[in-house]
């Protein structure tokens, strides 16, 4: 009996890893994605939801909606993020409260923000670098998998769309959204055109989303950046 539990948590723990890696996600998805039928699925989903680890969400549809009843996705809760190692670092959000009040409000904020995500750069420009340009968006996606954000690139309507399915500091960002606008700032320079983020972990959506539109490059001095997804409808 205890080997069969043992069993039932390790693929329970399968299923929340799966949504963390891709994303909110459909049954079918996970019964694919795992190999377990969907029977099986939606059992180790009720227990997860009984536990508060996931939560049952409408499907977010970006352009057209197809016909028919929205799909149901499974997304994970806060205290789901939490059981992955996500911990809420009240440390910076106290020394951010300080550098707002002290060190000269937003722009403060804002500045910080900006020069963390260059002290981090280095790595995801040497990646992009050395990438085809068709294939920079991809390098990207696995330069952030490699800091923990469980990032994913894939084709959309004339672009490609930057998934990252889990982020080290989204309850800080909560407070802070600076910091998501800093990272979209920063995609925008390194891919060299105008990018679009349409979704946060920050804000509740299961996936930070940032669009990226084809056509031809840009110049670092003339790319742009919309932060739509900093409060996303």
């Amino acid at each position: 009996m205890e080997e069969l539990a043992t069993r039932e948590r390790s693929t329970r723990n399968r299923v929340a890893r799966s949504i963390l890696d891709h994303g909110p996600s459909t049954v079918a998805d996970l019964a694919g994605r795992l190999r377990l039928t969907q029977a099986a699925v939606r059992r180790h989903l009720d227990s997860l939801v009984a536990e508060n680890v996931v939560e049952a969400r409408e499907q977010r549809v970006y352009g057209a909606r197809a016909r028919g009843r929205p799909a149901k996705v499974f997304a994970l809760t806060d205290c789901g993020r939490d059981a992955f190692d996500q911990s809420y670092d009240s440390l910076a959000v106290e020394a951010l409260q300080w550098i707002e009040r002290n060190a000269g409000g937003e722009a403060a904020v804002a500045a910080f923000a900006r020069d963390r995500i260059e002290a981090q750069a280095d790595t995801y420009r040497r990646a992009v670098e050395a990438a085809d340009p068709a294939q920079r968006t991809e390098a990207l996606a696995k330069a952030l998998t490699a800091d923990g954000y469980a990032a994913t690139a894939r084709n959309a309507p004339v672009g490609e769309q930057l998934c990252q399915h889990h982020c080290p500091v989204a309850h800080v960002a909560e407070q802070y959204p600076q910091l998501c606008e800093a990272e979209t700032e920063f995609f925008s320079r390194l891919l060299g055109t105008h990018v679009q983020r349409l979704a946060t972990i920050a804000h509740g959506d299961g996936v930070c989303t940032t669009f990226i539109p084809h056509g031809a490059p840009q110049t670092t001095e003339s790319a742009s950046v919309s932060t739509a997804g900093r409060n996303p409808a």
